[in-house]
Protein backbone atom coordinates (compact mmCIF):
# COMPACT_ATOMS: atom_id res chain seq x y z
CA UNK A 1 0.00 0.00 0.00
CA UNK A 2 1.18 3.52 -0.80
CA UNK A 3 1.40 6.23 1.84
CA UNK A 4 1.69 9.98 1.51
CA UNK A 5 2.86 12.30 4.28
CA UNK A 6 3.08 16.04 4.76
CA UNK A 7 4.68 18.40 7.24
CA UNK A 8 3.32 21.87 7.90
CA UNK A 9 6.24 24.01 9.07
CA UNK A 10 5.73 25.94 12.29
CA UNK A 11 7.76 28.07 14.66
CA UNK A 12 8.05 25.72 17.66
CA UNK A 13 5.97 22.72 16.53
CA UNK A 14 5.31 21.06 13.18
CA UNK A 15 2.07 19.37 12.15
CA UNK A 16 2.45 15.98 10.46
CA UNK A 17 -0.19 13.96 8.62
CA UNK A 18 -0.01 10.64 6.77
CA UNK A 19 -2.74 9.32 4.45
CA UNK A 20 -3.05 6.09 2.55
CA UNK A 21 -3.83 5.52 -1.12
CA UNK A 22 -7.58 5.96 -0.47
CA UNK A 23 -7.12 9.27 1.35
CA UNK A 24 -7.77 7.89 4.85
CA UNK A 25 -5.76 9.47 7.66
CA UNK A 26 -3.24 7.01 9.07
CA UNK A 27 -1.40 9.33 11.44
CA UNK A 28 -1.86 12.91 12.60
CA UNK A 29 0.47 14.45 15.17
CA UNK A 30 2.53 17.46 16.17
CA UNK A 31 6.27 17.26 16.78
CA UNK A 32 8.57 19.71 18.51
CA UNK A 33 11.17 21.67 16.64
CA UNK A 34 14.16 20.03 18.29
CA UNK A 35 16.30 16.91 18.00
CA UNK A 36 13.97 14.82 20.16
CA UNK A 37 10.97 15.83 18.08
CA UNK A 38 12.69 14.79 14.85
CA UNK A 39 13.70 11.45 16.34
CA UNK A 40 10.13 10.77 17.48
CA UNK A 41 8.85 11.70 14.01
CA UNK A 42 11.26 9.22 12.46
CA UNK A 43 10.16 6.45 14.82
CA UNK A 44 6.46 7.08 14.15
CA UNK A 45 6.96 7.02 10.40
CA UNK A 46 9.02 3.81 10.61
CA UNK A 47 6.08 2.03 12.25
CA UNK A 48 3.95 2.74 9.15
CA UNK A 49 6.38 1.95 6.33
CA UNK A 50 10.04 2.30 5.39
CA UNK A 51 11.28 5.83 4.78
CA UNK A 52 11.72 5.25 1.05
CA UNK A 53 8.01 4.33 0.75
CA UNK A 54 6.66 7.53 2.37
CA UNK A 55 7.11 10.70 0.32
CA UNK A 56 6.66 13.89 2.35
CA UNK A 57 5.20 17.14 1.02
CA UNK A 58 6.35 20.43 2.49
CA UNK A 59 5.94 24.09 1.60
CA UNK A 60 9.42 25.22 2.63
CA UNK A 61 12.12 23.53 0.51
CA UNK A 62 15.11 24.40 2.73
CA UNK A 63 16.07 24.25 6.38
CA UNK A 64 17.16 21.72 9.00
CA UNK A 65 13.84 19.86 8.84
CA UNK A 66 14.26 19.23 5.11
CA UNK A 67 17.88 18.14 5.59
CA UNK A 68 16.82 15.72 8.33
CA UNK A 69 14.04 14.20 6.21
CA UNK A 70 16.41 13.70 3.29
CA UNK A 71 18.98 12.09 5.59
CA UNK A 72 16.30 9.68 6.88
CA UNK A 73 15.69 8.51 3.29
CA UNK A 74 12.34 10.20 2.60
CA UNK A 75 11.48 11.69 -0.75
CA UNK A 76 10.72 15.37 -0.07
CA UNK A 77 8.33 17.09 -2.49
CA UNK A 78 8.16 20.90 -2.13
CA UNK A 79 4.79 22.44 -2.98
CA UNK A 80 4.61 26.20 -3.44
CA UNK A 81 2.34 28.09 -1.01
CA UNK A 82 0.43 29.57 -3.96
CA UNK A 83 -0.50 26.05 -5.09
CA UNK A 84 -1.61 25.20 -1.56
CA UNK A 85 -3.72 28.36 -1.42
CA UNK A 86 -5.36 27.48 -4.75
CA UNK A 87 -6.19 23.97 -3.50
CA UNK A 88 -7.63 25.10 -0.14
CA UNK A 89 -11.22 25.73 -1.50
CA UNK A 90 -11.36 22.05 -2.48
CA UNK A 91 -11.29 21.07 1.20
CA UNK A 92 -13.01 23.92 3.00
CA UNK A 93 -15.43 26.65 1.95
CA UNK A 94 -14.71 28.85 4.97
CA UNK A 95 -11.04 29.40 4.13
CA UNK A 96 -9.92 28.84 7.72
CA UNK A 97 -6.31 27.87 8.20
CA UNK A 98 -5.13 25.32 10.75
CA UNK A 99 -1.77 23.56 11.02
CA UNK A 100 -3.17 20.02 11.17
CA UNK A 101 -5.65 20.85 8.44
CA UNK A 102 -2.89 22.20 6.21
CA UNK A 103 -0.83 19.08 6.85
CA UNK A 104 -3.74 16.91 5.69
CA UNK A 105 -4.25 19.19 2.67
CA UNK A 106 -0.60 18.85 1.65
CA UNK A 107 -0.67 15.07 2.08
CA UNK A 108 -3.85 14.69 0.05
CA UNK A 109 -2.59 17.00 -2.70
CA UNK A 110 0.55 14.88 -2.87
CA UNK A 111 -1.68 11.80 -3.19
CA UNK A 112 -3.84 13.20 -6.00
CA UNK A 113 -1.47 15.54 -7.82
CA UNK A 114 1.96 14.32 -6.82
CA UNK A 115 2.94 13.72 -10.43
CA UNK A 116 2.73 17.48 -11.05
CA UNK A 117 5.51 18.35 -8.59
CA UNK A 118 9.22 17.71 -8.82
CA UNK A 119 10.85 15.90 -5.88
CA UNK A 120 13.64 17.69 -4.08
CA UNK A 121 17.14 16.45 -4.77
CA UNK A 122 20.01 16.87 -2.35
CA UNK A 123 22.29 19.66 -3.54
CA UNK A 124 26.06 19.72 -3.23
CA UNK A 125 27.86 21.79 -0.64
CA UNK A 126 28.96 24.33 -3.28
CA UNK A 127 25.38 24.82 -4.50
CA UNK A 128 24.10 25.24 -0.94
CA UNK A 129 26.75 27.87 -0.24
CA UNK A 130 25.83 29.66 -3.46
CA UNK A 131 22.15 29.56 -2.50
CA UNK A 132 22.86 31.17 0.87
CA UNK A 133 24.94 33.91 -0.73
CA UNK A 134 22.31 34.70 -3.37
CA UNK A 135 19.41 34.80 -0.94
CA UNK A 136 21.31 36.98 1.53
CA UNK A 137 22.27 39.40 -1.21
CA UNK A 138 18.66 39.59 -2.41
CA UNK A 139 17.53 40.39 1.14
CA UNK A 140 20.14 43.12 1.46
CA UNK A 141 19.08 44.60 -1.87
CA UNK A 142 15.47 44.75 -0.69
CA UNK A 143 16.49 46.49 2.52
CA UNK A 144 18.68 48.90 0.58
CA UNK A 145 15.84 49.79 -1.78
CA UNK A 146 13.48 50.38 1.13
CA UNK A 147 15.98 52.65 2.91
CA UNK A 148 16.74 54.52 -0.31
CA UNK A 149 13.04 55.15 -0.88
CA UNK A 150 12.76 56.42 2.68
CA UNK A 151 15.69 58.79 2.11
CA UNK A 152 14.13 60.01 -1.14
CA UNK A 153 10.82 60.69 0.58
CA UNK A 154 12.60 62.56 3.37
CA UNK A 155 14.46 64.78 0.90
CA UNK A 156 11.28 65.46 -1.08
CA UNK A 157 9.62 66.71 2.09
CA UNK A 158 12.08 69.56 2.72
CA UNK A 159 14.88 69.71 0.10
CA UNK A 160 14.57 68.04 -3.36
CA UNK A 161 17.81 69.62 -4.56
CA UNK A 162 20.05 66.50 -4.44
CA UNK A 163 17.53 64.56 -6.54
CA UNK A 164 17.91 67.24 -9.25
CA UNK A 165 21.70 66.86 -9.22
CA UNK A 166 22.12 63.08 -8.99
CA UNK A 167 20.18 60.58 -11.07
CA UNK A 168 20.04 57.99 -8.26
CA UNK A 169 19.87 59.23 -4.71
CA UNK A 170 21.17 55.86 -3.49
CA UNK A 171 24.37 55.98 -5.57
CA UNK A 172 27.71 56.22 -3.72
CA UNK A 173 28.43 59.74 -4.98
CA UNK A 174 24.99 60.99 -3.90
CA UNK A 175 25.41 59.44 -0.45
CA UNK A 176 28.85 61.02 -0.12
CA UNK A 177 27.41 64.42 -1.06
CA UNK A 178 24.60 64.10 1.50
CA UNK A 179 27.05 63.15 4.23
CA UNK A 180 28.91 66.42 3.63
CA UNK A 181 25.85 68.60 2.89
CA UNK A 182 22.73 67.08 4.51
CA UNK A 183 20.71 70.36 4.65
CA UNK A 184 20.10 73.34 2.36
CA UNK A 185 22.02 75.56 4.78
CA UNK A 186 25.15 73.43 4.58
CA UNK A 187 24.91 73.23 0.78
CA UNK A 188 24.52 77.02 0.47
CA UNK A 189 28.21 77.45 1.34
CA UNK A 190 29.30 75.32 -1.61
CA UNK A 191 31.21 77.09 -4.33
CA UNK A 192 32.27 76.04 -7.79
CA UNK A 193 35.79 75.14 -6.67
CA UNK A 194 34.64 73.05 -3.73
CA UNK A 195 32.08 71.30 -5.95
CA UNK A 196 34.73 70.57 -8.57
CA UNK A 197 37.07 69.19 -5.91
CA UNK A 198 34.28 66.96 -4.57
CA UNK A 199 33.49 65.62 -8.04
CA UNK A 200 37.15 64.93 -8.70
CA UNK A 201 37.55 63.13 -5.38
CA UNK A 202 34.52 60.93 -6.10
CA UNK A 203 35.69 60.26 -9.69
CA UNK A 204 32.61 61.78 -11.27
CA UNK A 205 32.34 60.82 -14.95
CA UNK A 206 29.21 62.70 -15.95
CA UNK A 207 29.04 65.24 -18.73
CA UNK A 208 27.92 68.14 -16.54
CA UNK A 209 30.34 70.64 -15.06
CA UNK A 210 30.47 71.74 -11.45
CA UNK A 211 28.82 75.05 -12.34
CA UNK A 212 25.89 73.31 -14.04
CA UNK A 213 25.34 70.98 -11.10
CA UNK A 214 25.44 73.89 -8.66
CA UNK A 215 22.90 75.76 -10.78
CA UNK A 216 20.56 72.76 -10.61
CA UNK A 217 21.03 72.47 -6.87
CA UNK A 218 20.23 76.13 -6.24
CA UNK A 219 17.29 76.16 -8.64
CA UNK A 220 15.49 73.44 -6.66
CA UNK A 221 12.76 74.64 -4.27
CA UNK A 222 13.44 74.75 -0.55
CA UNK A 223 10.72 74.42 2.08
CA UNK A 224 10.24 76.99 4.82
CA UNK A 225 12.15 75.28 7.61
CA UNK A 226 12.96 76.47 11.06
CA UNK A 227 16.42 76.07 12.49
CA UNK A 228 15.50 73.13 14.71
CA UNK A 229 13.49 71.36 12.00
CA UNK A 230 16.31 71.72 9.50
CA UNK A 231 18.79 70.38 12.03
CA UNK A 232 16.55 67.39 12.81
CA UNK A 233 16.03 66.65 9.11
CA UNK A 234 19.77 66.81 8.52
CA UNK A 235 20.40 64.32 11.32
CA UNK A 236 17.87 61.95 9.77
CA UNK A 237 19.56 62.28 6.38
CA UNK A 238 22.94 61.50 7.96
CA UNK A 239 21.49 58.49 9.81
CA UNK A 240 20.04 57.00 6.63
CA UNK A 241 23.15 57.60 4.55
CA UNK A 242 25.36 56.02 7.23
CA UNK A 243 23.22 52.90 7.03
CA UNK A 244 22.86 52.74 3.24
CA UNK A 245 26.54 53.31 2.39
CA UNK A 246 27.95 50.24 4.20
CA UNK A 247 24.98 48.22 3.00
CA UNK A 248 25.94 49.01 -0.59
CA UNK A 249 29.52 47.97 0.12
CA UNK A 250 28.37 44.60 1.46
CA UNK A 251 26.12 44.07 -1.55
CA UNK A 252 29.02 44.73 -3.91
CA UNK A 253 31.27 42.40 -1.89
CA UNK A 254 28.66 39.62 -1.97
CA UNK A 255 28.17 40.09 -5.72
CA UNK A 256 31.91 39.67 -6.27
CA UNK A 257 31.92 36.53 -4.10
CA UNK A 258 28.94 35.11 -6.03
CA UNK A 259 30.60 35.78 -9.38
CA UNK A 260 33.73 33.97 -8.24
CA UNK A 261 31.77 30.99 -6.90
CA UNK A 262 29.49 30.50 -9.91
CA UNK A 263 32.39 30.75 -12.36
CA UNK A 264 34.03 27.72 -10.70
CA UNK A 265 30.98 25.47 -11.20
CA UNK A 266 30.50 23.69 -14.50
CA UNK A 267 26.74 24.15 -14.36
CA UNK A 268 27.29 27.85 -13.65
CA UNK A 269 29.34 28.19 -16.84
CA UNK A 270 26.55 26.44 -18.73
CA UNK A 271 23.89 28.79 -17.35
CA UNK A 272 26.00 31.86 -18.06
CA UNK A 273 26.08 30.82 -21.73
CA UNK A 274 22.35 31.49 -21.97
CA UNK A 275 21.44 34.85 -23.54
CA UNK A 276 21.16 37.78 -21.13
CA UNK A 277 22.19 35.57 -18.20
CA UNK A 278 25.12 36.96 -16.26
CA UNK A 279 26.81 35.73 -13.12
CA UNK A 280 24.01 36.74 -10.75
CA UNK A 281 21.21 35.27 -12.88
CA UNK A 282 23.11 32.01 -13.29
CA UNK A 283 23.79 31.90 -9.55
CA UNK A 284 20.10 32.42 -8.73
CA UNK A 285 18.99 29.65 -11.08
CA UNK A 286 21.69 27.25 -9.92
CA UNK A 287 21.08 28.00 -6.25
CA UNK A 288 17.34 27.39 -6.47
CA UNK A 289 17.27 24.50 -8.95
CA UNK A 290 20.43 22.70 -7.90
CA UNK A 291 21.75 20.31 -10.51
CA UNK A 292 20.49 21.54 -13.87
CA UNK A 293 22.15 18.85 -15.97
CA UNK A 294 19.07 16.63 -15.83
CA UNK A 295 16.83 19.47 -17.01
CA UNK A 296 19.28 20.39 -19.76
CA UNK A 297 19.77 16.84 -21.01
CA UNK A 298 18.32 17.87 -24.37
CA UNK A 299 21.56 19.76 -25.12
CA UNK A 300 23.43 16.46 -25.31
CA UNK A 301 21.47 15.52 -28.45
CA UNK A 302 22.65 18.64 -30.31
CA UNK A 303 25.78 18.77 -32.45
CA UNK A 304 28.96 19.49 -30.47
CA UNK A 305 29.29 23.02 -31.88
CA UNK A 306 25.75 23.93 -30.81
CA UNK A 307 25.98 22.25 -27.41
CA UNK A 308 29.24 23.92 -26.41
CA UNK A 309 29.23 26.23 -23.42
CA UNK A 310 30.81 29.17 -25.19
CA UNK A 311 28.59 29.54 -28.24
CA UNK A 312 25.31 27.59 -28.08
CA UNK A 313 22.80 28.19 -30.84
CA UNK A 314 19.85 30.52 -30.39
CA UNK A 315 17.35 27.68 -30.56
CA UNK A 316 19.33 25.74 -27.96
CA UNK A 317 19.40 28.77 -25.69
CA UNK A 318 15.64 29.23 -25.86
CA UNK A 319 15.03 25.51 -25.39
CA UNK A 320 17.38 25.55 -22.41
CA UNK A 321 15.38 28.32 -20.71
CA UNK A 322 12.13 26.40 -21.28
CA UNK A 323 13.62 23.11 -20.07
CA UNK A 324 14.52 24.81 -16.80
CA UNK A 325 10.87 25.67 -16.29
CA UNK A 326 11.57 29.38 -16.86
CA UNK A 327 10.01 31.75 -19.35
CA UNK A 328 12.66 33.69 -21.27
CA UNK A 329 12.37 37.46 -21.29
CA UNK A 330 11.15 39.50 -24.25
CA UNK A 331 14.69 40.37 -25.17
CA UNK A 332 15.62 36.70 -25.01
CA UNK A 333 12.69 35.80 -27.26
CA UNK A 334 13.80 38.39 -29.80
CA UNK A 335 17.32 37.00 -29.60
CA UNK A 336 16.12 33.43 -30.20
CA UNK A 337 13.62 34.20 -32.95
CA UNK A 338 15.41 37.05 -34.71
CA UNK A 339 17.06 34.80 -37.25
CA UNK A 340 13.81 32.98 -38.10
CA UNK A 341 11.55 35.96 -38.89
CA UNK A 342 10.90 36.72 -42.59
CA UNK A 343 12.06 40.04 -44.01
CA UNK A 344 9.78 42.98 -43.32
CA UNK A 345 7.24 43.69 -46.08
CA UNK A 346 7.09 47.24 -47.46
CA UNK A 347 3.99 49.19 -46.43
CA UNK A 348 3.50 51.14 -49.66
CA UNK A 349 0.25 50.50 -51.55
CA UNK A 350 1.90 49.55 -54.87
CA UNK A 351 4.26 47.17 -53.10
CA UNK A 352 1.42 45.48 -51.23
CA UNK A 353 -0.59 45.14 -54.40
CA UNK A 354 2.38 43.59 -56.19
CA UNK A 355 2.96 41.13 -53.31
CA UNK A 356 -0.71 40.11 -53.33
CA UNK A 357 -0.95 39.72 -57.08
CA UNK A 358 1.95 37.29 -57.02
CA UNK A 359 0.13 34.92 -54.67
CA UNK A 360 -3.64 35.36 -55.14
CA UNK A 361 -5.66 34.01 -58.06
CA UNK A 362 -6.81 36.32 -60.81
CA UNK A 363 -10.32 36.63 -59.34
CA UNK A 364 -8.90 38.02 -56.08
CA UNK A 365 -6.71 40.66 -57.70
CA UNK A 366 -9.63 42.85 -58.65
CA UNK A 367 -11.02 44.65 -55.60
CA UNK A 368 -14.55 44.63 -57.08
CA UNK A 369 -14.73 40.84 -57.52
CA UNK A 370 -15.21 38.45 -54.61
CA UNK A 371 -13.13 35.27 -54.92
CA UNK A 372 -15.23 32.10 -55.26
CA UNK A 373 -14.40 28.60 -54.05
CA UNK A 374 -15.20 25.95 -56.63
CA UNK A 375 -15.02 22.17 -56.74
CA UNK A 376 -11.48 22.23 -58.07
CA UNK A 377 -10.39 24.44 -55.22
CA UNK A 378 -11.94 22.07 -52.69
CA UNK A 379 -10.19 19.12 -54.26
CA UNK A 380 -6.87 20.93 -54.09
CA UNK A 381 -7.12 21.00 -50.27
CA UNK A 382 -6.38 17.27 -50.17
CA UNK A 383 -3.06 17.84 -51.91
CA UNK A 384 -0.36 18.57 -49.32
CA UNK A 385 1.90 20.04 -52.01
CA UNK A 386 -0.58 22.86 -52.65
CA UNK A 387 -0.66 23.67 -48.98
Amino acid sequence: MSYFAALDWGGTTHAVCVVDQAGQIIMRAEVQHDACGLESLQEQLKRIAPASAIPIAIERPTGPIVDALLSYGHQVVPIHPNAVKACRPRYSATGRKHDLGDAYLLADVLRTDGHRFRPLTAASDAVKALRVLVRTRDDLVKHCIALTNQLQALLDSFWPGPAAVFYQIGSPIALAFLQKSPTPGSAARLGEKRMAAFLKGEKYRGRYSAAELLARLRAAPVGSLGKLEEQASGELVLALTRVIAPLLEQIVALAARIEAEVAQLEDGVLLMSLPYAGHLTAAKILGELGDVRERLAMLSSLPPKQASFQSPSRAANRAAWLSLGLQPSTACCRHALGGQLPPRLPLGRPDLRRCQSARLPASARCPHTCPSLGACSLESLDDSRSL
